[in-house]
């Protein structure tokens, strides 16, 4: 196993025309999945497919177009993460947009949407433009705002939704809160029904989960800890679907961890509502026996679960019930977690480690690779109606060059983010990111020998 240096490069100045050949297409949106070739043309796709650049026996291209040569490795629509906490503005020792924008870029992420859990919350129309035009500004991975749904995501007062979603606000969510009031959840879900917004839930009932640490269970009393149920995450499920279809809102349910939850999801589906979900790595890679001996690098929320339930989420993954995967990158700094266990703060850094993890799928035989990719590609920017996720011609030149067999360690120690705090260090993990374009830029590159 290796664990490979890693740098970022600087955006430059509009770029010309660049030849990506020998690539092994994947695009699960336009089903390509062969080996070809694709033309960027200043910031966008201006042609792709396996006929383009062939002459004769090699490759073709004309003077004048700069040529990388992918040797076969994968080349994809650069990757979508849909649940990430930045820490800028307020909480920049955890992280900023500037750290978060090299880790993401290093993990092959091209668009990321950010948690409005900042200091001040992102409930007022400023606080998006700012984020907005700061990321614009460092040019790396591009980033689109959560709103808050209510003031100061504190539950009890709806936010500017209206206003939010003019400024650029993508959908509307308390972040790593809970919405837990019925009635402002419901008079929540009736606004954006009206003007056919997004709602996204943390599902867990707060009074439920107060003072739990870890997945309620035999584990958790052997190790003398408070535990959360995994009834919290269903009775918030359970509820809000039922105000879901009371109100004819678009609702999505965040990192599911737990089987119960997959059913209920999967019979509301079954039955026609709009209701859409996602997970996260630690929740079909890792269970609960990874708190170890008070780990507090796997200390998240939620809690990872039991091996029944994480394997309830790898078969909602593979028959389509949990649409996307995200990173649900939670940065804390060290201080935060070199405590004891019930002190710690919850949350695990993700960026640099979801292609790896996401391929375990693949590699585990469970889905194909190409499966795989679609769920940090097409289906989470098809969730947020973003312009992303695809490599098709005219849309902006977004792209990861990975290597799906490669090996590798994670090292926390390591990682390009600002907050280290991974619930995987130490794992063996095949899938690297060897090169990160935005908008036809080159904003990451493999360095071996770094």
């Amino acid at each position: 196993m290796i664990t490979p240096g890693m740098k970022a490069t600087p955006p430059r100045e509009l770029p010309g025309k660049t030849a990506y050949i020998n690539a092994h297409l994947v695009d699960p949106a336009n089903g390509l999945d062969e080996i070809g070739a694709l033309l960027s043309d200043g910031e966008s796709i201006a042609d792709v497919g396996p006929d383009l650049f062939r002459g004769g026996s090699g490759w073709s291209v004309p003077d004048g177009i700069q040529v990388i040569d992918c040797a076969g490795q994968y080349l994809s629509p650069g990757f979508v993460d849909i649940r990430v906490e930045v820490g800028e503005p307020g909480q920049e020792h955890k992280g900023t947009l500037a750290s978060v924008g090299r880790a993401a870029t290093g993990g092959g992420i091209t668009t990321m949407v950010c948690l409005p859990n900042t200091e001040p919350v992102i409930d007022d129309m400023s606080v998006v433009e700012f984020v907005a035009r700061r990321a614009r500004k460092l040019g790396l991975t591009k980033v689109y705002p959560y709103g808050a749904l209510t003031k100061g995501t504190n539950g009890q007062e709806l936010a500017e939704i209206g206003m939010l979603r003019e400024a650029g606000a993508v959908a509307f969510t308390d972040g790593t809160h809970a919405t837990a009031n019925a009635r402002v959840m419901a008079q929540a879900m009736s606004y954006a029904a009206t003007f056919d917004l997004m709602i996204v839930q943390h599902p867990e009932e707060p009074q439920l989960t107060e003072d739990g640490v870890m997945n309620q269970g035999e584990l958790c009393t052997r190790l003398g800890l408070s535990g959360i149920p995994p009834e919290a995450e269903t009775i918030m499920v359970e509820r809000d679907i039922r105000l879901a279809k009371m109100t004819g809102v678009r609702l999505h349910f965040a990192h599911i961890s737990t089987a119960e939850s997959v059913d209920v999801i999967r019979k509301a589906r079954a039955a026609g509502l709009p209701i859409t979900c996602d997970t996260a790595p630690p929740y079909f890679a890792l269970n609960e026996t990874a708190v170890g001996d008070y780990r507090t690098f796997s200390k998240l929320s939620p809690p990872l679960r039991s091996e029944q339930d994480r394997q309830a989420i790898v078969a909602a993954l593979v028959d389509g019930t949990i649409d996307a995967i995200a990173s649900d990158h939670s940065p804390q700094d060290e201080e935060a977690k070199r405590v004891p266990f019930a002190q710690a703060a919850f949350g695990g850094v993700g960026l640099n480690t979801l292609l790896p993890l996401t391929l375990e799928l693949a590699h585990n035989e469970h889905i194909s690779i190409m499966d795989a990719i679609a769920l940090i590609t097409n289906r989470p920017a098809d969730l947020m109606d973003l312009p992303a996720g695809r490599l098709t011609v005219g849309m902006a030149a977004d792209l990861t060059l990975f290597d799906a067999q490669r090996g590798w360690k994670v090292d926390s120690g390591k990682l390009l983010s600002k907050s280290q705090n991974t619930p995987f260090d130490g794992r063996p993990v095949q899938g690297m990111v060897l090169r990160t374009v935005v908008d036809g830029r080159t904003v990451f590159q493999l360095d071996d020998e770094a």
